[in-house]
């Protein structure tokens, strides 16, 4: 959705370990206009390759003449090269347990509990079909959102060939979305441009037409509908076999849920079986939207040719909120409480997050750069309080005039 004019003025505010509103002001530092590339729906823009290696982003190098500006580049791009020689260190004494297994552990467990919930769904006491609801609609999230987003990054497995297989499997039979526009707007566009004005400052999820509590509140129960709607929409800019694929994956999705409510869950009209699906793939939406920006808009924001090198974008533009049982089995531990390692790291897993975070964290202190947390309550309370600010109008891009 295309941004709108906004306030030039710029919010001052905190960015450690509460609110995060304020604006740093950074010097020196910055990428040059964006480059062509051509993206799976045909568009032209340049495309950061994913990775968590050492070194600088594709198109970052300093825009002002000068010895000063070349230096400060050199010191955050070895601000980045230590931090992840750090990290390689933890992945490589790592197990395939510590690094793939639990992840596929918790998608398995998942998978396992889907007779249980079906099951419960032919009760007609209300505490096991509540149950068989609440089970389903948490196995539902945990496939979609915990196995497509590890899917996306191929931090399932080491595999190229598996990974392709279960990014199929996990965006397209279980969420019905495309794997490559899923892949290139959240790898390429969101990762590589994080908090970047027009690029990957998450405002496809704004909607500035809607109130507040509108937004929040009511509009999630929408997003079982609409991703699939969406999703058939971008099949437009993809190859006919890559279209033709995606439908079949997501007939194929939809069809098996409908069947087995109607036979195995016991349903005896078409609209009932569809309410309860609705209802299931709706149980976590409204977290789903929240965690989505809560974590990234509020925060500095960019010029795509005045943005800074990777560990300060990433420091800067992205925040944690505190572990929660629920959503960090059907999110992950990457979309919750390690998402500023996931955005410096995205190729690692869920629980490898998890690990380095203690790493991540007492290096980015160390070293004086944000390491921004906050709990749910409290930016919920900050996105009601400043709804027009940060969802209808613009936001302000962050003037880079001194490094903090």
């Amino acid at each position: 959705m295309p941004l709108e004019d906004g306030d030039p003025a710029r919010p001052r505010g905190r960015q450690v370990n509460g609110e995060v509103s304020g604006t740093p002001r950074l010097r020196g530092m910055g990428d040059p206009s964006l480059r062509d590339a051509t993206a799976p729906g045909g568009s032209r823009t340049e495309v950061m390759a994913e990775g968590w290696e050492p070194g600088p982003a594709l198109g970052d190098r300093d825009v002002t003449p000068g010895g000063a500006p070349q230096r400060a580049g050199q010191h955050e791009e070895a601000l980045m090269t230590e931090l992840s020689e750090l990290v390689q260190k933890v992945v490589k004494s790592s197990s395939w347990w510590e690094r793939h297994g639990v992840d596929i552990s918790i998608l398995a467990c998942s998978f396992l509990l889907l007779p249980a919930g079906f099951l419960c769904l032919r009760s007609a006491q209300a505490i096991p079909f509540l149950a068989g609801v609440l089970t389903l609609g948490v196995v539902h999230h945990t496939l979609t959102v915990k196995g497509s987003h590890l899917a996306s990054h191929n931090a399932l497995t080491e595999s190229k060939s598996w990974g392709k297989v279960w990014a199929i499997f996990f965006i397209e039979l279980c969420s019905a979305f495309t794997v490559e526009q899923a892949t290139y707007n959240h790898v390429k566009i969101h990762h590589g441009y994080t908090n970047v004005i027009g690029l990957g400052d998450s405002s496809t999820w704004k909607l500035p037409f809607l109130n507040r509590y509108v937004y929040m509140f009511i509009a999630p129960l929408s997003v079982p509908i609409l991703t699939p709607l969406v999703a058939l929409d971008l099949l437009r800019n993809v190859e006919w076999k890559a279209a033709l694929r995606t439908l079949c994956c997501m007939f194929l999705g939809f069809y098996c849920h409908y069947w087995l409510l109607l036979h195995v869950s016991g349903f005896q009209s078409p609209w009932s079986a569809l309410l309860c699906m609705l209802l299931t793939r709706s149980l976590l939406a409204h977290p789903y939207i929240h965690v989505n920006i809560f974590q990234h808009i509020g925060l500095p924001m960019f010029a795509a040719d005045r943005k800074p090198k990777r560990i300060h974008l990433m420091s800067l533009g992205v925040l944690n909120l505190p572990r929660n049982a629920l959503l960090d089995w059907s999110f992950g531990h990457s979309l919750i409480s390690c998402h500023v390692e996931h955005h410096l790291f995205p190729s690692l897993s869920d629980n490898m997050c998890l690990k380095i975070k203690p790493i991540v964290s007492q290096y980015l202190k160390q070293k004086k750069l944000p390491y921004n947390e906050d709990t749910y309550s409290s930016r919920l309370r900050l996105f009601l309080q400043r709804y027009e600010e940060l969802m209808v109008h613009a936001p302000p891009i962050t003037e880079l005039v001194g490094i903090q």
